[in-house]
């Protein structure tokens, strides 16, 4: 660690003007320390972490979860527990879910109904997941394969899956890290939608 107090209040001054450029209030507090002092139990490091982790809870907000929308959760991975069934993984986007709850699955194929039988994070059995919390379902009679990421779990009838859209865009140019070159009707990008990733076509006005 710098022993150097002039540095340190140097680096402090540096670390405040940069904050301050992106907006932050003048007086956000910088808490000096040692993650590996701390982890080594070095006791001044110990309470460097501890006295971050109060100034974490008292200046950043919780952000507010979605929990009165019906339930919807982007897949990002399935896998299988032997015994047990197919498990997929995803973070909540809105609402909330339960064992019990029936559920379809939406997207890439066929429309699928199942039922939760357990919600883990973490290797913790959970009684309910919520909108912001990164959990894995155990899903009543699906196999692995009718499983893919880009799917979506949701509450019965909550939302429609479609294959068109119709969109207004504006396409980045080249200086501000975009395309080089123009493209014309029936292009045919990569689309990114919460975990999907396929190939579309443009079809121009």
């Amino acid at each position: 660690m710098v022993d150097d107090e002039e540095m340190l209040e140097l680096v402090e001054m540096e670390v405040h003007e940069i904050l301050e450029q992106y907006g932050y209030e003048e007086d956000t507090p910088i808490i000096r320390g040692s993650a590996l002092g701390a982890l080594n139990g070095v006791e001044k490091w110990v309470k460097s972490v501890e006295t971050l982790m109060d100034t974490v809870d008292e200046w950043i907000q919780e952000p507010e979860r979605e929990v009165d929308k019906p339930f919807l959760m982007p897949i990002e991975d399935v896998f299988s527990i032997t015994g047990r069934g197919t498990v997929a993984t995803g973070r909540i986007e809105t609402g909330r879910c339960k064992v019990g709850d029936e559920v379809q699955l939406l997207g890439l194929g066929e429309d699928k109904k199942s039922v939760i039988t357990g919600v883990e994070m973490f290797r913790k059995v959970l009684a309910e997941g919520e909108a912001g919390d990164n959990v894995g379902l155990l899903l009543r009679g699906i196999d692995k394969a009718e499983v893919k990421r880009g799917m979506v779990v949701v509450h019965p009838g909550a939302i429609t899956p479609h294959d068109h859209f119709k969109a207004s865009i504006y396409v980045l140019k080249k200086e501000e890290g975009g395309r080089h070159t123009p493209f014309g009707n029936k292009y045919r990008p990569q689309f990114y939608l919460r975990t999907m990733d396929c190939t579309g076509e443009i079809k121009l006005p």
